[in-house]
């Protein structure tokens, strides 16, 4: 029979350093890639591993979950071969460079620059074994180990409970191959065996079968599979597997089981704090409580292929799931990056496909930041084809950037699209995300539409009465979420939204908000410790179970004109009592009730909300005289003490934007009209063009201009530039444009 060992012991060096002991998982950039400056290690990083004395008469084999980018591994010396990719399982047989003792396993892992994917994004690539090590001894006689890091076996079910199982074993001459299927009490509900052959197929059947329904009943069965000869096992592999149909319809939205089924969602990156990559399986367990708690029916796991084990766990709490590769951001030229998007998509389908949380492959993501070519889009038809043919159960997609025109091919590409709009936080406001979605299905009907991507900065030190966007407070972000909520809750034709994101997460090239290192567009912090009152209003639109939530727990000083108080909940009312004593009992508009002008006293506050018997929730707020400037974000690089400096307080004014005058609120393209105005923005568009954001876009000043650049305003582009705009020149150059008349 199949034994497995886990390995969690090594010893690591980089290039040029001595060896120390580590614990598998591993990544050797755990702080470093979390910390800013993108300027995490990246290069090649090696393990040795003792591995466990060999069985006689079996074979050996070595199995890792995941390691970044690429890893070339070596037993005793001898080179066994080499994975390229960062996301998949895969192994080797260890059996000819075995020795009866002393083993050691070798393994050279590189996340250094080259041409597997991702090398260009918006998170952190953390390098290391950082994902499970197994060692395997099978019988000589086993369901093939080395079949693209699969168990071997395929289970494809029908609505009708016909279910068909293709299975591989290997050197299985004289065997047969035996399947129980089993319902969720363990029971066999179909049986069938064949001899075994190098792809053997049983087709059985099973009575009324029992259906995945998503959060409502994510009923799993089990296929067991065993080898024998004669009635002795030698290999026995179980996968669990559930039946569902399910449909998208352009003006309707996703269905499953012949019930409309709305889908509504987060995405999430799979690191943490001071961990990287390097996660337990208690921290996926912990991810999956979140999200399950938030209310969310569906998962993008983006930007690549998660764990094995947060798959099995979608499936059994019922969430639907797309699964994609990391084919991201920037088109690599060339044959072998071409290759590793196909071996990448190959390895997600074989290795997910008896998963019944999956229901779509994603093929991209962004991948029009960099300019359009035409072995980009041969590139995105031939992965495209892959998946449909591996797999034609599923549905194919793809996440476009939100500069990706209407009229694109790319929109064709794939069964269903979705876009990652930011129309609110990167540019323009949050009440553009509907008439774009409106516009563009009135052009497309027929296209099922989705929404793979939006988000705003929440950095919980940061509090305003008044919000706006890119203030980065827990305010403005509750506004831009609410306003996208109610955006989705009147167009049923979305056939899915994602939120980015659920989590923060490391992304090591950032530094806004003040805070280095992070994207902070997520309704839990990268600890996990605190939810923000984002996640509240999710949780009042998305859930039943009686809850509600007062906003503001961190933004405890209130001055007069900032006492509003705001109570997320799924009850129809609120009764707000302060002190004590009650205020005012509010019917929900939209899931919030928000109670005007609460009269705080001098000091500590006790404001309570309560919806019957059912549900409350209580903070402290404190009355104060003046507005307290610890929780405005600072302005520039002088900004620790800007508060006290009068100068800062007047650079705090807002700016005019006067009817019938020019300012940074106009699109670039009409700036650049105008000989006058080009001439103000010169060397703010020299600036942006030398920008990290531009280089990530890969386009030139001109191209940006005409393209990419001229949808925006001008505002938008300083945004996107962060730091290279500081707070006086933006003035400045909105100062000197407001001095010259439109027309």
């Amino acid at each position: 029979m199949r034994t497995t060992t886990l390995l969690t012991c090594a010893r690591f060096a980089k290039e040029g350093e001595a060896f120390a002991p580590v614990s598998l998982p591993h990544t050797w950039n755990a702080k470093d890639g979390q910390d800013g400056g993108n300027d995490y290690w990246r290069g090649v990083g090696t393990y040795q591993i003792d591995l466990p004395d060999p069985t006689d008469g079996k074979r050996q084999f070595i199995e890792f979950k995941g390691a970044n980018h690429v890893a070339t591994v070596y037993c005793n010396g001898r080179l066994l071969g080499q994975h390229k990719g960062g996301f998949s399982t895969f192994r080797f047989d260890l059996t000819a460079a075995m020795r009866p003792t002393g083993n050691v396993l070798r393994v050279d892992v590189s996340n250094a620059p080259s041409d597997i994917y991702p090398q260009t994004a918006d998170f952190t690539f953390f390098g290391g074994l950082y994902r499970e090590v197994s060692f395997i001894e099978t019988a000589p006689a086993h369901f093939d180990l080395l079949k693209t890091g699969t168990s071997a076996v395929f289970v494809t079910p029908m609505v009708s409970g016909t279910t068909r199982l293709d299975l591989f074993p290997v050197d299985a001459d004289g065997c047969t191959v035996s399947v129980d299927l089993k319902d969720a009490s363990g029971a066999v509900v179909a049986s069938a065996s064949a001899p075994a052959e190098a792809h053997t197929v049983l087709t059985l059947s099973v009575k009324a079968p029992h259906l995945w329904n998503g959060m409502a009943d994510p009923y799993c069965y089990t296929a067991e599979a065993s080898l024998l000869r004669g009635d002795e096992v030698l290999d026995t592999v179980a996968v669990d597997y559930g039946y569902r149909s399910f449909h998208v319809d352009p003006n309707t939205g996703f269905w499953l089981n012949g019930k409309n089924t709305p889908l509504h969602g987060v995405a999430r990156h799979q690191d943490r704090l001071d961990k990287g990559w390097a996660i337990s399986r208690a921290d996926h367990e912990e991810d999956i409580a979140l999200i399950k708690e938030v209310g969310a029916n569906t998962v993008r796991l983006a930007h690549y292929q998660h764990d094995q084990y947060f798959y099995d766990l979608c499936d059994h709490t019922g969430f639907v799931v797309w699964a994609e590769i990391p084919f991201i951001s920037r088109f690599i030229p060339g044959q072998e990056a071409h290759d590793n998007t196909l071996s990448q998509m190959t390895e997600l389908v074989a290795q997910n496909y008896n998963h019944p949380s999956i229901f779509f492959w994603g093929i991209s993501n962004e991948i029009l930041i960099g300019k359009d070519r035409e072995d980009l889009r041969q590139n995105l038809r031939e992965v495209n084809a892959l998946a449909k043919r591996l797999d034609p159960s599923r549905m194919t997609t793809m996440a476009q950037v939100t500069m990706t025109p209407m009229e694109s091919e790319h929109n064709i590409i794939t069964d269903v699209e979705s876009y990652n709009h930011y129309f609110g936080w990167y540019f323009g406001e949050a009440a553009d995300n509907g008439p774009w979605l409106d516009q563009f299905h009135a052009m497309y009907p027929d296209r099922c539409l989705g929404v793979s991507e939006y988000g705003a900065e929440a950095i919980l030190k940061w509090h305003s009465a008044y919000p706006e966007n890119h203030d980065y407070t827990e305010e403005y972000a509750c506004e831009y979420h609410h306003d996208m909520l109610k955006t989705f809750a009147t167009r049923p034709y979305l056939w899915a939204t994602h939120l980015w994101n659920m989590f923060d997460f490391a992304a090591d090239g950032r530094d806004e908000g003040g805070v280095q290192g992070r994207n902070n567009k997520g309704l839990v912090t990268y600890d996990r410790k605190t939810k923000k009152d984002a996640f509240y209003l999710y949780k009042a639109y998305w859930t039943t179970e009686p809850m509600l939530h007062v906003c503001g727990v961190r933004f405890v000083d209130r001055a007069p004109g900032e006492r509003n108080v705001t109570v997320y909940t799924n009850c129809p009312s609120v009764t707000l009592i302060l002190n004590g004593a009650e205020v005012a009992t509010l019917e929900a508009v939209d899931h919030a009730a928000v109670f005007k002008d609460v009269p705080l006293k001098d000091g500590p506050n006790t404001v309570s909300a309560r919806c019957g018997d059912v549900a409350s929730n209580t903070i402290i707020l404190n009355g104060v005289a003046e507005h307290n400037y610890a929780y405005d974000l600072p302005e520039g690089n002088d900004a620790a003490n800007w508060f006290d400096d009068p100068k800062a307080r007047e650079a705090r004014k807002p700016l005019n934007y006067p009817e019938g005058f020019y300012s940074i609120k106009d699109k670039v393209t009409d700036l650049l009209a105008n000989s006058e105005t080009a001439a103000i923005i010169h060397d703010a568009m020299e600036v942006f063009s030398k920008s990290s954001m531009m280089s990530m876009m890969g386009s030139s000043k001109e191209d940006g201009a005409g393209g990419i650049m001229g949808t925006m305003r001008l505002t938008d582009m300083m945004k996107m530039a962060g730091k290279s705009f500081s707070a006086d020149v933006k003035r400045q150059i909105n100062d000197a444009l407001t001095k010259i008349r439109k027309g």
